[in-house]
């Protein structure tokens, strides 16, 4: 009798979650999953965690397969070549194949003051120590939450709803995912929340202090809290390791996952530049490419040809508190309709999709291989289309959507 194919997943997020539980669908594959945490953090929910109305945790029972091992540890490095993920600590776990699902967070920043005086949110622990400075700020505190996107939105309106003076700093355009008519639907609902927000090319940061914000206009704008949401930065893990990586430090691969350098090992999430042209981050993507991931294993494993990659990103949503949100509507190739659902109904809409975010990890958990999406030629097209680039090249990725 053979012995099982040992599959380790590297990172215990959505993509990782799924893409565990997925390759549980065959029985002679057996699963590690290798996270840094004991729990699993739902991203999306981090916004709420700041403003007191979530944890943002989930037990790792209620959305892991029952067969997967999971480690909790953090990865030094990967031995492609010996096929084995060394912990910190010492100890290491071999593979027949693996899944580098290793996430994101914030990157630093060059802006002066931004790392001594900002609070990120791009992680649980980030946002926890918000969450524990904004609890022993007086109540009148100003805070001046940075970055127009979906998180500093979010973050924006989760803490006006709770009392707070807060200044909203976009560095540009609010909400530049979302078409014109999604922007000003945002713009009433942070008026409405007493948000003030500073947009256009003016309201770039330039330097942050422990009592104020200064933007490139040269208004200088009191802030006892500074929220630190812009920014997109990826673990230097698969370089460290030795492993080709676009200019964020994503992992290349081919349109199947797979790693340019080693067939043993694919990539799903934030982490993977497919083709040097990686998806926007969300935790929609996330799952998908998961999914993804581990097809491409089992589809080797069976002596079948992987597949190309191939998701529609047609929807985002971006809730502005707890009673509202716009969920914007958008064309298979991820730009924006003029058509979206707001207010309270955008706001159950949003509810739905962190919820089904989870939803989608604990179906697969039960039924492996139930998982499926709506895909997309958008993808093949931008391939043809783009100008050709130097490898490690990639393009910009905005911040987490929905």
């Amino acid at each position: 009798m053979s012995e099982n194919t040992q599959v380790v997943v590297v990172g215990g997020g959505y993509a990782g979650v799924m893409a565990a539980n997925r390759l549980t669908l065959r029985e002679d594959v057996t699963v590690t999953l290798v996270n840094p945490r004991s729990v699993f953090v739902p991203r999306l929910r981090l916004h709420q965690l700041v403003g007191g109305t979530h944890d943002a945790v989930v037990d790792y029972r209620e959305v892991l397969a029952e067969g997967v091992r999971l480690v909790v540890g953090s990865v030094a490095r990967i031995d492609a070549a010996g096929r084995r993920v060394e912990l910190v600590g010492g100890d290491a776990v071999g593979y027949d194949h693996l899944v580098y699902a290793a996430g994101s967070g914030s990157a630093p920043s060059p802006v002066p003051g931004a790392a001594e005086f900002g609070y990120p949110v791009a992680t649980l622990e980030a946002a926890q120590r918000l969450r524990s400075v904004l609890d022993a700020a007086d109540a009148a505190a100003a805070v001046t939450v940075v970055g127009g996107g979906p998180t500093g939105i979010e973050t924006a309106a989760e803490l006006a709803e709770r009392g707070r003076r807060v200044t909203l700093v976009c560095g540009g355009a609010l909400g530049p995912y979302l078409h014109a008519r999604g922007r000003r639907a945002v713009a009433r609902r942070l008026a409405r929340l007493g948000v003030s927000v500073h947009d256009g090319p003016g309201s770039r940061v330039t330097e942050v202090t422990r009592h104020l914000v200064r933007l490139a206009d040269g208004r200088e704008l009191p802030s006892e809290v500074t929220v630190w949401t812009v920014g997109f930065g990826v673990p230097d893990l698969a370089a460290r390791s030795g492993l080709s990586t676009d200019a964020a430090g994503r992992l290349l691969t081919d349109e199947t996952l797979t790693s340019v350098d080693d067939e043993r090992i694919v990539a799903a999430g934030d982490s993977a530049a497919p083709s040097d042209l990686p998806y926007r981050m969300s935790a929609y993507v996330a799952g998908c490419t998961g999914a993804h991931a581990a097809d491409t294993i089992l589809r080797r494993l069976a002596g079948e040809r992987p597949e190309p990659v191939g998701i529609a990103l047609n929807a985002m949503c971006v809730s502005v508190g707890r009673g509202s949100a716009v969920f914007q509507l958008a064309h298979k190739n991820d730009v924006s309709m003029p058509l979206h659902i707001g207010g309270r109904a955008g706001a159950k809409l949003k509810e739905f999709a962190c919820q089904i975010s989870v939803k989608h990890l604990t179906n697969e958990a039960r039924k492996p291989g139930s998982h499926s999406w709506l895909k997309s030629d958008h993808r093949e097209k931008q391939l043809r289309e783009r100008p050709a680039t130097r490898p490690g090249t990639a393009p910009t990725v905005p911040e987490q959507v929905a």
